[in-house]
């Protein structure tokens, strides 16, 4: 039966006298006491080294030559007890990449976990993600019952839009007889017309066989030539059955989403290969905030309610936005807080791609008193103040544009800090049922939406 405890006789290591003690397991155990009296000896150098040690002598003498063995401690008995992890004590780290996780380097081994014992599913329609070599197509395939006939296809055109005329005609030239559009089988040799305006699926027929014996050779080359045409897809159809579909890459049949090699990098928010391109990892981004850039909205424009412009006085600046009021019906003397909300989003995020006529007075000529005019678009306050952070490469000027700036998740990533192909990938994991002793067959380890040190990772119990 499955041990319920760990049982500890006799523990004479440093300064512990003798002691016996009783530990549930798949229970959270905390030890107290005085320092000195012995908290770390039994927990870390008497109950874990026995754990490490017991381990380590499970591999193999090539695996071992690399893994530092902790010495037997002294003590009489340990039943009860499997493969040990010892989280090392550290000081708090205000680092922004630090998180509950690292520090402790449980991610470590949550990264390892998912690499090594993954099964990738697509994050967008959540089918399995396979690849298989032509070798293994062909195993597959012979599986199937003797003497029934099979097609091999290549999904050239998969839910697309023309009528592919070009196409069709290279393939009767390099040789192919039949295509199947839309379920239906046509021959090359008539004229086929597609509706442009309407999706499509189009199918190569590469070859047609009958399941029998010392098929292989054939089965293999067809597939090939099927794979070639198709980026790696091929597609065998049985005559009065199912239809197997097959990819030599690691991509999502269905969605046509690729995947890297599953890798334990590909899961570290500081690794380039897993990092978020949007926030580098962090979790979170910085950004301009309408209640920082308007922070009194009682005041009107004229009186300063946009703060970063609170201090332009050109006349141009003026003479824009005054056309901008005239444009749209609304006065720069009116408290910004009882603008209608179109207006607000204008001011602050600016007209789009629509052009307003701008006038001047003296801009564009040498006479003062000469009005110009122009069409362009406002660009708005926040898009602005973006595009001058963006492109000073002045620290004193971003200083001065990050005190209307705040933080919030990462709008690509929602804060998991992953990219989206990683953050989103469901990974069922399948443990060794005997070794781990689990009591449920998945276990399901979630990145959730926080970030910093409340980062949140899930195990079901019986881990």
């Amino acid at each position: 039966m499955e041990p319920t405890k760990i049982t500890v006789k006799g523990a004479r290591q440093h300064n512990l006298k003798n002691i016996d003690v009783e530990i549930p397991r798949y229970k959270l155990v905390v030890i107290t006491g005085l320092s000195g009296s012995g908290k770390s000896s039994l927990a870390f150098d008497t109950i874990y080294a026995e754990g490490q040690r017991r381990y380590v002598e499970s591999l193999s003498a090539y695996a071992r030559q690399f893994l530092e063995q902790m010495g037997k401690p002294d003590v009489d008995l340990i039943e009860g007890l499997s493969p040990a992890i010892s989280i090392e004590q550290k000081t708090t780290s205000h680092n922004p990449r630090s998180t509950v996780g690292t520090v402790t380097e449980i991610y470590d081994y949550l990264r390892l976990l998912f690499a090594r014992a993954g099964r990738p599913h697509c994050y967008q329609c959540g089918k399995p993600i396979v690849s298989q070599t032509i070798s293994q197509m062909v195993d597959q395939i012979m599986k199937i019952r003797e003497g029934a006939k099979i097609h091999i296809l290549s999904p050239i055109v998969r839910g697309r839009k023309g009528e592919y005329t070009k196409e069709l005609n290279d393939f009767k030239k390099k040789g192919f007889v039949r295509v199947k559009v839309d379920g239906e089988m046509l021959d090359l040799d008539f004229d086929i017309k597609l509706d442009k305006n309407k999706k499509h699926d189009i199918d190569l027929v590469v070859d047609r066989l009958i399941i029998k014996e010392k098929l292989e050779q054939r089965l293999a080359d067809s597939l090939g030539t099927a794979l070639h045409h198709a980026e790696g897809l091929a597609k065998v159809e049985i005559l009065g059955g199912d239809t197997l579909l097959f990819s030599e890459k690691f991509a999502c049949i269905d969605c046509g989403i690729s995947y890297p090699d599953i890798a334990p990098n590909l899961f570290s928010f500081n690794a380039p290969s897993g990092a978020c391109t949007e926030c580098n990892g962090l979790g979170n981004k910085m950004f301009f905030d309408a209640d920082l850039v308007v922070p009194n909205k009682k005041l009107s424009i004229r009186d300063g309610a946009i703060a970063p412009w609170e201090k332009r006085a050109s006349d141009f600046y003026w003479s824009m936005l005054e056309s901008l009021a005239k444009k749209f019906k609304f006065n720069l003397d009116t408290p910004f807080e009882k603008l209608s909300k179109p207006v607000q989003q204008l001011l602050l995020q600016g007209s789009g791609d629509q052009k307003i006529e701008f006038s001047y007075t003296g801009m564009f000529s040498e006479a003062e008193n000469k009005t110009e005019f122009f069409n362009s678009h406002f660009e708005g306050v926040i898009p602005n103040l973006n595009r001058r952070y963006r492109e000073t490469n002045s620290d004193w000027m971003r200083e001065d544009l990050e005190r209307f700036m705040n933080i919030q998740p990462c709008p690509e990533c929602n804060g998991a800090r992953l990219k989206k192909k990683v953050s989103r990938l469901k990974l069922v994991i399948y443990p060794f049922i005997k070794s781990l002793k689990c009591r449920s067959r998945r276990l399901w380890i979630g990145f959730k939406n926080s970030h910093g040190p409340r980062r949140n990772l899930k195990l079901l119990k019986g881990f």
